[in-house]
């Protein structure tokens, strides 16, 4: 197997050109995993942890966030869970302390399990992926149009993740998952939504049930509509139950050694749930203060 250890962005798409068999490594916490347990036998091996642009985030002139695919999750906590706190939230249910020093948001893009913890909070904040390969420059691919199987994902053999563009939060976030333990665990499920009052509008993530994470649009309609976002009345259980209802509807999931399919989709309902009454009741107190 070859080890290629490029020293700036432009000899890494070089690198991933010339070879395009390559796996990339920032973290290397699902990588590593997988080639110990003699599951994945790469080529070769493409190392970006020298190039130092992948572990930068900066604010664009339109506001929007643009975060390197190489900054790790504890700086995603520690520096920008402020502004993206459903990011932060799921950073936080990552791993060890040690695999949120190491591993990034990229590297989990890039590796496009159904079970990415950061992938729900990313699709509820309508982030957008920036990828780059030498010949054909740059490509910007909507989160939910970056998934496309059980670990497959929307890149070209050449190209590369750059950086995640995402808006700061204007509304609350929440993420929520369940585990078969408390920590340092795969998702049994997750959920993740993001409140957008000056848009009156829901977003939804579903991780961990179905082939890919997904959005939950028949629930975010429903709720971009029933809400009182003039207004500072509470949350009604009816629509907490239907939202509850349609997310679970919008899930695919499979029995496997984590749950079943039936446990799946009663947990998301009961996730969408908590998740929404959280995000309400803190934007009604956001309302109640700014009056």
């Amino acid at each position: 197997m070859d080890f290629l250890r490029p020293l700036t962005w432009a000899d890494a798409l070089a690198a991933q050109a010339a070879q395009p068999g390559a796996t990339p490594v920032q973290g290397g916490t699902d990588v590593m995993v997988e080639i110990n347990f003699d599951a994945r036998r790469p080529e070769a091996l493409l190392d970006l942890n020298p190039v130092r642009e992948l572990a930068e985030h900066e604010t664009l002139p339109d506001g929007t966030l643009r975060v390197g695919a190489g900054v790790p999750y504890v700086r995603l906590i520690s520096e920008l869970g402020d502004r993206l706190p459903g990011l932060a939230q799921a950073s936080r249910t990552v791993g060890s302390p040690q695999i949120r020093n190491r591993g990034t948001a990229g590297g989990n893009l890039g590796a496009a399990s159904p079970a990415g913890d950061c992938h729900p909070p990313l699709l509820a904040s309508d982030a957008i992926v920036e990828v780059e390969s030498s010949a054909r420059g740059t490509r910007l691919i909507p989160v939910a149009e970056f998934f496309t199987g059980v670990k497959r994902n929307a890149l070209e053999p050449d190209e590369l993740i750059r950086a995640i563009r995402v808006a700061p939060a204007s509304g609350p976030q929440y993420f929520a998952k369940i585990g078969t333990r408390n920590a340092m665990v795969i998702a049994v499920c997750s959920f993740a939504i993001a409140l957008h009052p000056a848009e009156r509008r829901v977003g939804t993530g579903i991780g961990s049930a179905a082939p890919t994470p997904r959005r939950a649009t028949a629930a975010e309609e429903f709720l971009s509509g029933e809400l009182d976002w003039d207004g500072r009345g509470p949350l009604s259980i009816s629509a907490a139950r239907r939202f509850g209802d349609l997310v679970r509807e919008a899930a695919a999931p499979i029995d496997d050694v984590r749950g079943t399919a039936d446990y799946r989709r009663h947990a998301l309902s009961v996730l969408a749930r908590r998740t929404l009454t959280w995000a309400w009741n803190d934007y009604r107190a956001d309302r109640e203060e700014a009056s």
